[in-house]
């Protein structure tokens, strides 16, 4: 991107009040791609990667619903990234980044609801920063940049349902729930800074905060690591890991991941 820009998927909130009840993919796939832009969006033709067109029509960003701002064809996530997350797991340190998916199906909108399973008595929040895709991207030679195969950032919570990650010890099912991978509500086309915050709150009190100079494996041998196993597609979704302070989500609790220079992705949680 020449200069940094807030692109974003939305509806206009009419829109969205007819399609109301429909599953979020089919919901997306009717939205819209636009420039945030003080508390304007104007709208772009496309996709919010590549050639951006501006259509001339202009929305308020308080009359819209906003998306998330890619659907990815998978969820790559990244467990185990600061040290304080996993001395307060008593786990190890992995020697190299260590990777699970999570299913597009779990995908869920900003101001959606996290809806927590009945199989489960405890579903975490684990606020984190993510990498969209911008284009295909496989195997990159030592000495390349990974820079231009990201479209851009943006805030997700990877919902875990605690209790079912200790007794599957595998990741798929405690992660995989329906609505567990809300993201967005902005692409932020500037990589974030070393000293960014990233936090979580409950109901408005404060519960994770760290400084993403704090990742033990950075965005650039994240991106690496996971190209050289499986080919990274536009839109493909990377989560990069939780900090400290993860903790129980219950009925009725607002939850919010604010990440400096990128926006905030907010939540409601409702019980099964």
């Amino acid at each position: 991107a020449p200069y940094p820009m807030k692109l974003c998927r939305f509806q206009s909130s009419e829109d969205a009040a007819k399609l109301q009840g429909k599953p979020i993919r089919e919901v997306y796939a009717t939205s819209h791609a636009g420039i945030l832009e003080d508390k304007t969006i104007r709208e772009i033709s496309g996709k919010l990667w590549g050639d951006r067109v501006e259509t001339g029509r202009k929305f308020r960003a308080d009359e819209v619903q906003f998306f998330p701002p890619s659907w990815p064809s998978k969820i790559v996530c990244v467990g185990r990234n600061y040290l304080g997350h996993i001395s307060e797991m008593k786990s190890e340190q992995p020697k190299e980044p260590l990777i699970f998916l999570k299913p597009p199906s779990a995908i869920l909108a900003p101001e959606g609801t996290i809806v927590m399973p009945a199989s489960s008595q405890r579903v975490d929040y684990e606020g984190e920063l993510a990498v969209i895709i911008g284009r295909q991207c496989s195997k990159p030679r030592a000495d390349e940049p990974v820079r231009p195969y990201i479209a851009g950032y943006t805030c997700i919570n990877d919902v875990t349902a605690r209790d079912l990650q200790k007794l599957d010890v595998q990741f798929t099912r405690a992660k995989g729930f329906d609505t567990f991978c809300p993201f967005g509500p902005v692409l932020e086309t500037e990589a974030p800074g070393p000293d960014a915050l990233i936090e979580t709150y409950v109901n408005g009190a404060k519960k994770q905060s760290s400084k993403l100079e704090l990742m033990i494996f950075s965005v650039d041998t994240i991106v690496r690591w996971i190209a050289q196993v499986m080919t990274l597609e536009p839109g493909d979704l990377i989560a990069t890991g939780t900090p400290e302070g993860v903790g129980p989500l219950t009925d009725g609790d607002e939850v919010e991941v604010r990440i400096s220079g990128i926006g905030s992705l907010k939540n409601r949680v409702a019980g099964p």
